[in-house]
């Protein structure tokens, strides 16, 4: 998978880098082994410019592949806790979108069970 990190408004450190290299691996799980085109693009944020006190971060992920985009943000006081917010929205997302393919999936399979059983797919058996 492609990951292009971009920091907006501070300097990008390799230990911030490193960290969400660390923390977006768990992505790999989901995307199938067998795609190529797979695209992660990570936005970190400084968002202060207005604020009289204090740091506001902000983190963006922009995740693609197999004509799927999953996009999540997050906003924080502190940057390490924004990209574990953004992490876990991103995960969330992509785990109810594969138990949604997955659930499909079997739906299908049952009802092509009871096509061959001779029950029709109301539940009612066919007359022969």
């Amino acid at each position: 998978m492609q990951k292009n990190i971009k920091a907006t408004n501070f300097e990008l450190t390799p230990a911030i880098s490193d960290y969400i290299e660390k923390r977006f691996a768990v992505f790999d799980r989901f995307i199938p082994v067998d795609i190529d085109g797979a695209k992660c693009d990570v936005e970190v944020a400084k968002t202060t410019r207005h604020h009289k006190q204090g740091d506001v971060f902000k983190a963006e992920v922009h995740l693609v592949f197999s004509g799927k985009n999953f996009y999540g943000t997050a906003e924080k006081n502190d940057l390490y806790s924004a990209i574990d917010v953004v992490r876990d929205e991103i995960v969330r997302s992509l785990s109810t979108s594969k138990d949604k393919n997955m659930s499909l999936m079997r739906k299908g399979a049952l009802a092509m069970k009871n096509v061959l059983k001779g029950i029709d797919v109301r539940g009612k058996f066919r007359k022969k």
